[in-house]
């Protein structure tokens, strides 16, 4: 691509990967500033292509918006003008809301995205080099990567021999309708397992859950705060208590914490929980095999049998036929295989996870990550759509700042009077 370096007909001074909650609000922010980019993606794809119809989100109402420059489009407003059910608290957001809200903001605040994918992405002396999936080929200066968490999907590695006829990961799924009449065994004791246990078994399936937890922790309902649980355990957009505060609002702080301490807080904070509301849908009505292992995992004429074992390290084979992996995500370079090998080299990592500055610039200058990738850096609240509003604004400034762009805007939410080039 572009011998001799010479410079594409296409350049631009930002890219955007992804189109999801963060690379939308991170173009909303571009926009706002004046600051030329380009976006590629599927709109919303990663809720509406790799989360089952049906579900809910566990995040609430209030902390389940996307971000503009006037904070003018919140998913409140979006449901009052469509006449859809709305809370700020305690009323489960359904997915196909969230989809529809997104699809709006991307209507009004991106509506130069273009629904092509990066296939190429690699670093020479002119600057990042792409190539997408119509063949055209852009240099751009600086490039945001904000991809989804689908890119990173995980399924155990006794499962991983397994043919796909046999075993998927939960993202993999949006219409369960192919499942009715089927045995089904979910793996995971999240919110993930657990919610699209709840629909499998709703659609007609014959479904089982099985997890290495003891116990499956829903989330708490939402409940009349005292003045002393407003004192004591302070609402965030994550959940009530004074650490989550501290993630909320110091994601720049947390990123000087020593990296093994970063870690852990990732790991642990806000680990496998179900929504409050499914509960009733599961407990009682689907078989739940809990504290087991899996051993492994065998095709036979009959089915798929999964081998577990208990503490006692008793042997127990249940019999399926699919196994739905609904284990999570975990974040690792290696798998956004449009990054150019000699790219990924220059990369430095944490913990499979990409090193970033206060700018969320990587070790690479100019190439920056958003969204789930950031939370080895930044904290537990980039796995959330309410981080977008922090990711946008921060990065839009610093960009600003460094390309020496100024907008002037009116009063009047998202209508811009001047640009000027400084």
């Amino acid at each position: 691509m572009n011998k001799n370096n010479q410079t594409p007909p296409h350049a631009i001074e930002v890219v955007i990967i992804g189109a999801g909650p963060y690379g939308l609000s991170i173009a909303a922010h571009l926009r706002g500033r004046g600051i030329p980019f380009r976006i590629f993606g599927d709109p919303m794809s990663a809720w509406s292509k790799h989360m089952p119809k049906g579900m809910q989100l566990k995040s609430e109402g209030f902390a389940s918006s996307l971000s503009d420059p006037h904070s003018s489009f919140s998913l409140r407003q979006f449901c009052q003008e469509t006449g859809r059910p709305y809370a700020d608290l305690g009323l489960p957001v359904a997915l196909e809301t969230f989809v529809a809200y997104g699809l709006e903001f991307q209507k009004r605040f991106v509506p130069s995205l273009e629904r092509k994918m990066v296939q190429d992405l690699r670093r020479t002396d002119a600057g990042f080099e792409l190539r997408l999936d119509d063949g055209e080929e852009l240099l751009t200066q600086h490039v945001i990567v904000a991809v989804g968490i689908s890119q990173f999907a995980r399924i155990p590695e006794q499962l991983a021999a397994l043919p796909r006829s046999a075993v998927t990961h939960s993202s993999e799924h949006s219409d369960l309708d192919e499942f009715r009449g089927q045995r089904v065994i979910v793996i995971g004791g999240g919110a993930s397992a657990i919610d699209i246990a709840a629909l499998l078994h709703e659609t007609g399936a014959n479904v089982e859950v099985v997890a290495r937890t003891s116990t499956i922790r829903f989330h708490d309902p939402p409940q009349q705060r005292t003045i002393a649980d407003r004192l004591l355990r302070p609402i965030t957009g994550l959940g009530p208590g004074f650490k989550l505060l501290f993630y909320v609002r110091a994601p720049r702080l947390f990123r000087l914490l020593p990296r093994s301490i970063r870690l852990d807080r990732v790991r642990k904070t806000l680990g496998p929980a179900p929504g409050w509301f499914v509960r009733d849908r599961v407990v009682g009505k689907i078989p739940l095999h809990l504290g087991l292992q899996i051993a492994g995992a065998s095709v036979e004429a009959d089915g798929i049998a999964l081998r577990l074992t208990s503490p006692a390290n008793e042997l127990k084979v249940l019999k399926a036929d699919h196994l739905i992996a609904a284990t999570g995500y975990r974040v690792d370079l290696q798998r956004l295989g449009f990054i150019d090998v000699a790219l990924h080299a220059k990369l430095h990592t944490v913990d499979h996870a990409p090193a970033l500055s206060d700018a969320f610039e990587s070790s690479v200058p100019g190439l920056y990550f958003a969204g789930v990738a950031a939370t080895n850096t930044f904290g537990p609240l980039m796995r959330f759509a309410y981080g977008c509003d922090f990711a946008a604004r921060h990065l839009a400034r610093h960009l600003s700042r460094k390309l020496g762009c100024r907008t002037v805007v009116s009063k009047k939410a998202n209508t811009l009077q001047a640009l000027e080039r400084i």
